[in-house]
């Protein structure tokens, strides 16, 4: 997936962002041990078998920019 095609805003799901669909290029459990040590952005709860996070947050990191 281009990031182009990435939403704007929004909510994804894990599907969306990690490779080889999404732009972020590690695994489950590399994205989640970030997430632990503050490398990636916390998810929100939909639901509780739903977990999602904010697209802006998402584009922020794979952008290169510091305010997600």
């Amino acid at each position: 997936m281009d990031a182009p095609q990435f939403p704007q805003t929004g909510f994804v799901r894990l599907s969306q962002i990690l490779a080889p669909t999404g732009p972020i290029p590690v695994s489950k459990s590399t994205w989640w041990k970030g997430i632990k040590d503050g490398r990636f952005p916390k998810p929100m709860k939909l639901g509780p078998r739903t977990t999602v996070w904010k697209a802006e947050d998402i584009r922020a990191l794979f952008e290169g920019r510091d305010d997600g």
